[in-house]
């Protein structure tokens, strides 16, 4: 069966490939020096990766590269014989290297020399089932073409192209394509769904959809089932799951059935240099997934994707909260955003918590919301203490930043299957308990975002509010301003928002609001509003405003007191 072409191109980074000790690679960029400077908590330092003087070339063990004979046995046993020989390098050179799935032993550094790719098989037989965990629950997938479980010191290194062919896995909407793109998939083979706008690449796709309730989970059969369904269990193209030490560097990672990168419950893991590239219209086709991690450096990486780029995970629901490992103390700097559902992201799926995290200089051009945070009721965990700083942002369609405590599956950016009803805020307060998501201690700072949508959009919930939040030194000039609902210690430091329409500021059911030092440009005569009966102690600066008693829109719910200036 054909399949949708994804072009093949080699990687673009270029890795410190010839040094032994790779934790030392000192790039142009940021550094092993000044990945840690500035950072606002207690960062231990990474253990790095280092590798005996041992390598091993694939084609010793009759590697083929000629893009139609499978590699697979040549792997398996080039990785043996570095493993056996206490660790060393695993070499593939220029070529085309067809294989089934790689999995890792410790002390073993996959190295792609510039020119070589890497392309896994599209037959479905090449990738057994294994127990694993996928959006955060515990359940069955394909193996992944890469991985890693229980090892340590591994790596990927070099400047070669590694490709999941993920074209043979993901199913397509018919939404995302052109008139001519979907004519063509068509043509190529699969099956289509009742309604004729969802194509499967098979019979055991389409009955896998067909069997989930939400996600991409089958939950409506049971699990000694699933072989029936196994097309539909798309693999995440690099699974390292319960390992030490790791290193990610300088090599091309594209078209990944699901999820790209996937470190699960590991430690001491450096992603660097990387070029990250899904198609657009690829479903979760995420970036990086850095679930139940610590300990980690992500800098000098290139993102182009099709669900959310950089992303933060801890398990979801139950699972997630029995998993009880939150993912923390990491750093994030210097990375670059084209197309991808958020540039950073944390959640949904953070049952056990994210914490200790600081992200700068950071570029995203194009993705559909900034700064993403999402969670829903249900969900449970505490995100807290994360540190944002320097973030540049254009062409941003939806908010800038975004905090969504109402999540439920829908891309920023409506497709033609979603409804904006199923994330409706709900205004009913639920008890607070173990279900009970909370965001708090969240910093942001010199923020600049021009051609956007929403400025940003600070919802917490009316149970469990968004707590101390601050924004300062930043610019938005977007079609909306800022909207802060259910929020509780919100601080707006010398923030200057230009909107196309509207007021500068919204202020619903929120309290001990500190703004000062605040900028507009709204053809709106009102620059802030305050609604709801539950905003309480909000202070703002009367040296802001021309007239503030005109500029300031108090709805009459509010109490006569609930504004002060200073």
């Amino acid at each position: 069966m054909k399949n949708l072409n994804f072009t093949l191109l080699t990687g673009l980074m270029m890795a410190a490939s010839t040094f032994t000790v790779f934790g030392q690679y000192q790039s142009s960029l940021i550094n092993e020096t000044s990945i840690y400077e500035k950072v606002e908590f207690d960062m231990p330092k990474v253990k790095v990766t280092e590798f005996p003087d041992f390598t091993v070339n694939i084609k010793e063990h009759g590697a083929i590269a000629d893009g139609l004979t499978k590699n697979t046995d040549a792997f398996v046993q080039a990785i043996e014989a570095v493993a056996s020989n206490g660790g060393g390098k695993v070499l593939v050179p220029r070529g085309i290297w067809l294989t089934g799935p790689i999995e890792f032993k410790s002390n073993v550094n996959l190295h792609l020399e510039a020119g070589a790719l890497l392309l896994f098989s599209k037959d479905f037989d090449d990738y057994h089932l294994i127990e694993t965990s996928f959006e955060g629950l515990n359940t069955v997938r394909n193996v992944s073409p890469i991985y890693a479980r229980g090892v340590e010191n591994i790596a990927i290194t070099g400047s070669g192209t590694i490709d999941g062919n993920g074209d043979a896995w993901r199913p397509v909407k018919k939404s995302k394509m052109t008139e001519a793109q979907w004519k063509k998939l068509v043509k190529s083979g699969g099956v289509l769904n009742e309604k004729g706008d969802m194509w499967f690449p098979s019979e055991s796709s389409k009955a896998g959809s067909v069997a989930s309730s939400n996600f991409n989970v089958p939950d409506l059969i049971d699990q000694t089932e699933l072989s029936k369904v196994k097309d539909f269990l798309r693999p995440v193209m690099v699974s390292i799951v319960d390992s030490r030490q790791i290193l990610l560097d300088g090599v091309t990672f594209q078209n990944s059935p699901a999820w790209n990168i996937h470190p699960l419950m590991s430690e001491d893991i450096i992603i660097r240099n990387l070029n990250v590239r899904n198609p657009w219209y690829s479903q979760n086709g995420d970036g990086l997934d850095l679930e139940s991690c610590k300990n980690v450096l992500i800098y000098n990486n290139t993102f182009d994707v099709g669900d959310d780029a950089i992303c933060f995970k801890s398990g979801k629901d139950q699972d997630g909260r029995d998993r009880d490992i939150p993912t923390e103390n990491v750093v994030v700097k210097n990375n670059i955003v084209y197309h991808a559902h958020g540039g950073f992201v944390i959640g949904s799926e953070m049952s056990s918590g994210v914490r200790n995290v600081h992200v700068s200089k950071c570029t995203f051009m194009g993705t559909d919301v900034g700064l993403r945070f999402k969670s829903t009721r249900g969900r449970g965990g505490v995100v807290e203490n994360i540190y944002i700083s320097d973030i540049d942002m254009i062409n941003i369609p939806t908010d800038v930043i975004n905090f969504n405590m109402f999540y439920g599956g829908n891309s920023p950016v409506l497709e033609a299957d979603q409804s904006a009803e199923r994330e409706a805020m709900d205004e009913t307060l639920v008890p607070v308990n173990e279900e009970t998501p909370s965001f708090r201690n969240i910093f942001m700072k010199n923020i600049t975002a021009t051609g956007s949508g929403v400025a940003a959009n600070f919802q917490g919930l009316p149970e469990m509010n968004l707590l101390n939040v601050t924004l300062e030194n930043s610019t938005f000039e977007a079609e909306q301003g800022i909207l802060a609902m259910d929020t509780d210690g919100l601080v707006l430091k010398n923030v200057k928002v230009v909107p196309g329409k509207g007021p500068a500021l919204t202020l619903y059911n929120s309290k001990n609001v500190a703004v000062s030092g605040f900028d507009y440009e709204s053809e709106d005569p009102h620059a802030v509003k305050v609604l709801g009966h539950k905003s309480e102690k909000i202070m703002l600066d009367q040296k802001d405003f021309k007239n503030f008693k005109q500029q300031v829109n108090q709805a009459k719910e509010v109490g006569a007191k609930v504004i002060t200036y200073n």
